[in-house]
């Protein structure tokens, strides 16, 4: 699947927003992708799962983990296509944990998904939890990733498109200076 391909599931599906939008990590941007629009279709959530799983068959992982809520959904896709066990990861008092009853085991060989990469954060204190849980975390991978290839997520990542959408700290957005009210349709209250 190529990158024109998954932009035009969004624009298809009203999942590529245009306006006034803060972002999960805080900054703000003039576009908005949101996943859950396009992966409410199942169609569209096995197509992108399956072009995911592709990149890290060889990578030997026996647990999808994605960080909820965004990755939910194209975790367990990416899970069912290589025939492994999807779980997520929940914000506890503000750090990134296994809630639950999931578990990982010493050694045990995983894959981070998300839904949109920005900064990387949700991704690297999702590694970070799986690590200190004893987990080798084997890559990571997104259905889209904003920072232009930019984000550092500590391990191997993949997305299976990489684009440049402008995010600006909040303080250097035209948008606010001008009194446009800002939307925020993440899943992140801050």
């Amino acid at each position: 699947m190529n990158r024109e391909e998954v932009v035009e599931r969004f624009r298809r599906t009203g999942a590529l927003l245009e306006g006034h939008f803060v972002l999960t990590s805080g900054l703000h941007s003039t576009q908005y992708l949101q996943c859950a629009l396009v992966l409410q279709h199942p169609p569209e959530a096995e197509a992108f799962g399956r072009a995911l799983a592709g990149q890290f068959r060889a990578a030997g992982a026996e647990t999808v983990v994605a960080p909820a809520i965004g990755g939910i959904i194209i975790g367990w896709e990416v899970a069912r296509a290589l025939g492994v066990r999807s779980v997520w990861t929940e914000r506890e008092e503000g750090r990134m944990t296994l809630r639950r009853g999931f578990t990982v085991r010493p050694g045990e060989r995983v894959l981070v998904v998300e839904d949109v990469i920005t900064t990387g954060g949700s991704t690297r204190e999702t590694c970070d939890a799986l690590r200190a849980a004893g987990a080798l975390v084997v890559g990571a991978a997104s259905i889209i990733d904003r920072s232009g290839g930019r984000a550092d997520v500590g391990v191997p990542r993949v997305a299976l498109a990489t684009l440049e959408v402008p995010a600006v700290a909040p303080a250097d957005c035209a948008l606010c200076a001008a009194g446009v009210p800002a939307v925020k349709p993440g899943s992140r209250k801050q």
